[in-house]
């Protein structure tokens, strides 16, 4: 790699450090059509009476050694289920990290229980295990585990407090097809795991989810808790719901592009692991830059690359250091802005428009105060994200850490 100690920085007028354009492809082709004109020539496009959801939730479970696999429209749809099937009622607490989607706690709060925040590792942006067991009260009735950005959480150390407290543990795998923890894979150690298909994973299929777990009985909950409660077990059609559940099918057009984008999958994961892996390993010992951190005996397939900018080391802020590295030819931005309970509904309180129900009464007062976890906001203050996916090259990663290291050397104090 070129030295770049001398380089004066594109945003003040000399050369870019990523000259070439990042690697890109299509994500669907051929395959997709014909799966898709398959669906279409069953005469049916509903998951029950068609091929495509079976087989897809088939294959993918035999990818990844899952017993039983169950398709939904969304992830989001997915991790609902899976707190419904539990049994999350109105008044329970489930535990979540600040740092993850929206998609995390919908379901939580549908079923009109409590979202509880612990706050996270600074290195890797996952759940810590010690602020788990500190957040745990006699309401806590789960914890959901988020694989962010293609890592695995400390599994051993999250299985271990469930168990103690006699606890559900639910992985949110949305961002973590393929990943692995001390080689079991991600979504095989909770009761349930939740996978994400929407046009932003890994694999997509416009939108879509899936829930993995090992357990028979709870399959068939689930199965009936995203289809209206109704039970299809064979050729029985039972429509007598047994407690109120959502309507979350998948339908036999995404089962269709799921089948052929599952051809991809693997592929995907290992060139993800390979590449980010690598500029990882490029990036440490750069002024100003805290690459991610993977757990140990975590396989990651990297949704994006992230990391952290020390302002310690350098004499400009995040701001200043992300706009000289676009310029380098580097699109590296903040991830999101705040932690959820910062969002206005928690803040508010207005969970549902008109009542502070949930948080107001079920026996207990709910507040959301700003800075309830320090980690996780001196991390979101801190942290950006650029992509990385499968069409990226080795080029691509080298020039990457050019830029950084140029941008690093720079603003170093």
């Amino acid at each position: 790699m070129n030295s770049v100690s001398n380089d004066k920085l594109a945003i003040e007028g000399g050369s870019k450090a990523k000259n070439s354009p990042y690697g890109s492809g299509k994500r669907f082709g051929e395959n997709e059509l014909n799966h898709l004109r398959e669906a279409l020539e069953q005469n049916t496009l509903f998951y029950y009476k068609g091929k495509k959801v079976k087989e897809f939730t088939a294959r993918f479970s035999s990818m990844y050694g899952f017993n039983h696999c169950i398709a939904t429209s969304s992830g989001t749809a997915s991790l609902h289920v899976a707190l419904s099937s539990i049994g999350v009622t109105v008044g329970d607490e489930v535990i979540v990290p600040p740092l993850t989607d929206m998609g995390t706690v919908i379901g939580i709060l549908f079923q009109n229980a409590i979202p509880v925040f612990a706050d996270i590792n600074p290195d890797n942006y996952k759940l810590d295990p010690v602020s788990v067991e500190k957040a745990i009260t006699p309401r806590t009735k789960a914890i959901i585990a988020v694989h962010l950005m293609g890592g695995a959480c400390d599994m051993d150390a999250l299985l271990d407090i469930a168990k103690k407290h006699d606890i559900a543990l639910i992985e949110d795998c949305a961002q973590a097809f393929g990943t692995r923890y001390k080689n079991r894979n991600v979504g095989s150690m909770g009761i349930y795991g939740c996978f994400s298909t929407n046009d932003f994973k890994h694999i997509s299929t416009g939108d879509g989810g899936l829930i993995v777990t090992s357990d028979a009985e709870r399959a068939r909950i689930a199965t009936e808790v995203s289809d209206k409660n109704y039970c299809r077990t064979g050729n029985t059609l039972g429509r007598s719901a047994k407690f109120l559940a959502p309507n979350y099918r998948m339908t036999e057009l995404q089962g269709a592009v799921g089948l052929a984008q599952l051809e991809r999958l693997e592929h995907i994961c290992s060139t993800r692991h390979r590449l980010g892996m690598k500029l990882c390993s490029l990036l440490e010992g750069i002024p100003g830059v805290a690459p991610y951190k993977p757990n140990d005996g975590s396989y990651t397939t990297f949704f994006g690359f992230t990391g952290r900018i020390k302002t310690d080391e350098i004499k400009v802020g995040r701001a200043e250091f992300l706009a000289a590295l676009s310029a380098e030819g580097v699109p590296a931005g903040p991830y999101i802005p705040e932690p959820i309970y910062n969002i206005d509904m928690f803040q508010n309180r207005s969970i549902y428009k008109g009542t502070t129900f949930p948080l107001e009464g079920t026996g207990k007062s709910y507040h959301y105060e700003k800075g309830m976890c320090p980690v996780a906001e001196e991390v979101i203050n801190s942290m950006f994200l650029m992509p990385l996916n499968e069409f990226y090259t080795d080029n691509d990663i080298e020039e990457t850490a050019t830029a950084f290291r140029k941008v690093g050397k720079f603003y170093a104090r």
